[in-house]
This record gives C-alpha cells, sequence and structure tokens, in this order.
C-alpha cells in the first residue's frame, strides 16, 4: 500500500539539499525524485562524482490532502532554507530569502 500525498526532502552527496512533494495519482511514489534542475545540480559534481552518485530520499511530512502537502512543502522550503544556493537547490521561493 503506497504513502499518502508527501513531502520529501533530497539529500546530495554534498550535502545540499532539495524540498519536493509528491501529490501525483494514487500518492507517494518510490521512484519520484521531483522536478530539481538537473544542470544546477551537476555542475557541483565532476564527471568523476556523478559516474557513482548516490541522492537520499526522506519523507518529512505526510497527508491524504493534496492542498495541505503543497503548502507544507512551502513551509519547509522555507524553514530548511532549501531556497538558499549554498544550501540548497530549490528555486522557488528564493525571492522571500533576507540577507
Amino acid at each position: 500500500m503506497p504513502l499518502d500525498y508527501v513531502v520529501y526532502k533530497l539529500t546530495f552527496p554534498n550535502g545540499k539539499i532539495y524540498v519536493g512533494k509528491d501529490i501525483g495519482a494514487q500518492g507517494h511514489s518510490l521512484r519520484y525524485f521531483g522536478s530539481w534542475d538537473n544542470e544546477l545540480v551537476q555542475k557541483d559534481f565532476s564527471d568523476e562524482q556523478l559516474r557513482d552518485f548516490s541522492i537520499r530520499k526522506e519523507i518529512i511530512f505526510e497527508s491524504k490532502s493534496k492542498t495541505e502537502v503543497s503548502k507544507k512543502e512551502g513551509e519547509l522550503i522555507l524553514q530548511l532554507r532549501s531556497n538558499v544556493p549554498s544550501i540548497g537547490y530549490n528555486m522557488t521561493h528564493r525571492s522571500q530569502l533576507s540577507n
């Protein structure tokens, strides 16, 4: 039985994170790793590092409500600061950065 709709956190080998949501079809799919910007991530790693590459995926919030998951995703992006380029790869909410 699949998980409900979720917010997840990806941790890349360099320690940077990406927060995303999975609100598709019947609920969370283990295969889904979000829509992060491949070019943005790839430029942080050498070709050699990309040949052996592991990403950790953690479910950090779960709900039966797509609306609640969408709201929580935005909150967690800001809370975990994954929209700060030195911390994470989220491109959304960057206009809300404070110095």
